[in-house]
This record gives structure tokens, C-alpha cells and sequence, in this order.
């Protein structure tokens, strides 16, 4: 074969084309293939004059480089092109499997209250987690060296000893009352403190959903019946409630909310201690000195409140009953809430 054909053949490598890895391929095998044109060409070295042996090995060296680079260039464009149009899929390929996040169980049961409270007209409202004296204690009907005080563990700032971490969100309230002319319908969400050794039944912060509403002619009645919409749309229709005497310093007269058993429907089980009811929040009507401490007029509008603890509601939902999981981080733990996203 004469050098002129070969570089022939090294020009119709280079003006090649081609659509699909098979034709790519089928060029391949023709040209560097076992059986393929260089192949033969080498073949035929032996019998080329020696004096153009030199520039014909050169020629085929070029053939074959020509043709590798050819074929590799080919390759990455059709695979570019199959990509971007999706035409080619590896069904062999591992699936990569992307995980999806789960939420908080805390922030799902915290989420679903504020949207219950928010279809009767009640708006968010928040304050901060390092409060004062007045609006933790003081306005609330808390006065200096009240035993009422007693009633919390407090985590105190130790060089303001004025200065506290909130052990309710009821300070959030006080500062609505102040800030505000009624009427006044707000919900406050957040995260409390209390001084308390942890375990699986209580924690030194937890979450709290408190509720406030103060107008003219507000009774203990529109309370009842706030309540009953709360407990039928978070734990079903068929859930009755019942509310007990109690005392808050902030609320008279005062009572603690129960729910009939979401485990046993209120036939009695060991988890309600077989009386068929739970606990879940506190309430009862503002007492007229939170509202003179807050300049409203007691004489002209009354009001109730109530507050829940966010966990105790996650724990009739999900059963369960360790607090501490909710603040653990556990993977395990928090992926079975996917499905509640």
C-alpha cells in the first residue's frame, strides 16, 4: 500500500461522523479493530522498500492516533447529547437514593395548633426567652414573696438577679396587654425554663402554646367552647373534655382541661390511670388585677386564658412518652416523622 492511501484513510478518520455509540463502535472495529485496516496495514510493513519504511511507520503511528482521538471524541459528544436530552438511562446504575428530611415532632404538633387557633381569628405573638421581674412574675399577680412564686423552679441571671429565663409564655401576654387596646386574640408559642432534674417525665425547658383573649362580655362559657373546638380538631370529633377546679395566681376562677383518653376512648386504661381523661393544659378567666397591671380597665373587659405544653399534646399524639427523645437528636428517632410532614 502506498503512503498517499494512507493519508487518505487519516483524512476520511478525521472528516468522520457519527449519531450513535453503535455507529461509533462500527468504526472503531474497522479501522483499530483485531481484524480492522491498521491492522492489515501493519501487516503489510514488511514488504515496504526500506527506504520508506521511516516515513511509513510515522504515517501509520499518525493512523492510529488519529483514529483513537476520533473515536473518543465521538464517544463524549454522543454521551454529552444523551445526558442533556435524556436519552439514555443506565437502568443497571445504582438508584441514588436522596434522603428526605423529616420535621421536628415538636414543631409538627406546634405547627398544627397554631393553624387551629389561627381559623378562629387568633394571631402569633412572641417574646423574648430572658425576661423581666414584672412581665414573668410580677404583673401576672406574682407579688414579692408570694408563695405562688414556689410554684416554679426559676433559672435567675446571676449578675441581674431581676432578670430570669421565662417560665411561661404568659410574659408574651402581659406584653400584649400592654402594647395593644382591646380587643385581643393572640396565641403564644415558645420555649420555657424551669429548674427541674430531667427525666423521662419532665425536662429543665420544654415548649409551651399559651392562649389570651380579652374583649367586652368574654365568660367562662366562650372559654368552655374555645376549648371543646381545640380538643375535637386536634384529637377527633368524638373527644369530650372536662374541666376541673384549680388555681393559677392570673386566672380566677381557675381550671385544669382534660381530654377523654385518646388510647382508650375514655373506657379506662393504664395510661389515663383508668379514669378515661388526660391532662393537657390549664386556664381560666384573666384576673382583674393582670389587667389593671397591663392598663386595661377591668370594669369594661374581662377575658380567659389557657396554656398547653407542647410535648404533652406530641405525647397523646405519638405516644411517647420519654421527653428526652425530643431533644436528643436521635435519627432513629426523629425519621418516623417523615410521614407527618
Amino acid at each position: 500500500m502506498k503512503i498517499e492511501n494512507v493519508k487518505k484513510l487519516i483524512d476520511e478518520v478525521a472528516a468522520f461522523t457519527a449519531a450513535s455509540e453503535k455507529e461509533i463502535e462500527e468504526f472503531r472495529i474497522r479501522i483499530l479493530g483485531s481484524k480492522g485496516e491498521l491492522k492489515q496495514l501493519f501487516a503489510q510493513f514488511k514488504d515496504v522498500d526500506p527506504s520508506e519504511k521511516k516515513e511509513y511507520g510515522q504515517v501509520l503511528n499518525e493512523l492510529k492516533q488519529a483514529a483513537e482521538s476520533r473515536v473518543a471524541e465521538l464517544r463524549a459528544k454522543v454521551s454529552s447529547k444523551d445526558q442533556s436530552e435524556g436519552e439514555s438511562i443506565d437502568l443497571s446504575r445504582p438508584v441514588n437514593q436522596k434522603k428526605v428530611g423529616s420535621r421536628h415532632p415538636i414543631n409538627i404538633i406546634r405547627n398544627r395548633i397554631i393553624e387551629i387557633f389561627h381559623k378562629i381569628g387568633y394571631e402569633v405573638s412572641e417574646g423574648p426567652e430572658v425576661e423581666d421581674d414584672w412581665h414573668n412574675f410580677t404583673a401576672l399577680n406574682f407579688p414579692p414573696e408570694h408563695p405562688a412564686r414556689d410554684m416554679q423552679d426559676t433559672f435567675f441571671i446571676e449578675r441581674d438577679p431581676d432578670m430570669a429565663l421565662r417560665t411561661h409564655t404568659s410574659s408574651v401576654q402581659v406584653r400584649m396587654m400592654e402594647s395593644q387596646t382591646p380587643p385581643i386574640r393572640t396565641i403564644s408559642p415558645g420555649r420555657v425554663y424551669r429548674n427541674e432534674a430531667i427525666s423521662a417525665r419532665a425536662h429543665c425547658f420544654f415548649h409551651q402554646v399559651e392562649g389570651l383573649y380579652i374583649d367586652k362580655d368574654v365568660s367562662f362559657a366562650d372559654l368552655r367552647q374555645t376549648l371543646m373546638y381545640f380538643a375535637q380538631t386536634m384529637f377527633g370529633e368524638d373527644t369530650e373534655i372536662r374541666l376541673r377546679p384549680s388555681y393559677f395566681p392570673f386566672t380566677e376562677p381557675s381550671a385544669e382541661m382534660d381530654v377523654s383518653c385518646t388510647i382508650c376512648k375514655g373506657d379506662g386504661c393504664n395510661v389515663c390511670k383508668y379514669t378515661g381523661y388526660l391532662e393537657i393544659m390549664g386556664c381560666g378567666m384573666v384576673d382583674p388585677n393582670v389587667l389593671e397591671n397591663c392598663g386595661i380597665d377591668s370594669k369594661v373587659y374581662s377575658g380567659f386564658a389557657f396554656g398547653m405544653g407542647v410535648e404533652r399534646i406530641a405525647q397523646l399524639i405519638y405516644n411517647v412518652n420519654d421527653l428526652r427523645l425530643y431533644s436528643e437528636n436521635d435519627i432513629n428517632f426523629l425519621e418516623q416523622f417523615r410521614s407527618s410532614i
